[in-house]
């Protein structure tokens, strides 16, 4: 099967909760994370803010239908990655990989931002590990903004396991820069 990436369109917000939740199925796998199989996603008024301001792609199958996607929010020079999923049908097909390229030339486009931004769980293989292959590195918590910092302490107030998320950054090269 051949998958395309592309913007999301604004009625197709109403379709990205379903595909979050079918790739936390992955959870499953992670006993003290299996809640999240069950968890509530981004809503999708999040994910059309995403769509009008450009900032939401989608991985589409050949009949044009979503498969995965990712929505991000522009914070000053950090483009964040408020969620990345793929249905858990056509994971490892390296969707994920190519919904970060598409978000990184996205970024590239942006006046100002200079990197992208995420928190995801430090152990899990399709997490961390994954970003850092993709690129990204670790924060340290004394290198983390205070919008970050916060961050990671309202996912752990939020029953995440207290010190199993991290911040990553990727470093964006301006579209025609250097």
């Amino acid at each position: 099967m051949t998958f395309s990436i592309r913007p999301a369109r604004h009625e197709e917000a109403v379709l990205l909760p379903a595909i979050e939740r079918s790739a936390a199925q992955a959870f499953l796998a992670v006993p003290e994370l299996a809640w999240l199989a069950q968890a509530d996603g981004l809503l999708p008024d999040v994910h059309a803010g995403c769509i009008a301001h450009n900032l939401c792609w989608v991985a589409v199958d050949g009949h044009d239908q979503p498969v995965g996607f990712l929505s991000a929010r522009q914070y000053g020079a950090d483009l964040h990655v408020l969620e990345i999923s793929v249905a858990q049908s056509v994971q490892g097909r390296g969707l994920g990989r190519s919904l970060l390229a598409a978000a990184g030339e996205g970024a590239a486009c942006l006046p100002d931002v200079s990197r992208l931004t995420l928190t995801t769980f430090r152990t899990v293989a399709w997490n961390a590990p994954f970003y850092a292959r993709a690129g990204f590195r670790l924060l340290a918590p004394t290198a983390q903004d205070a919008r970050l910092a916060n961050l990671l302490r309202d996912e752990e107030a939020n029953d995440f396991p207290p010190g199993s998320r991290c911040a990553m950054v990727r470093e964006i090269t301006p579209a025609g820069g250097a």
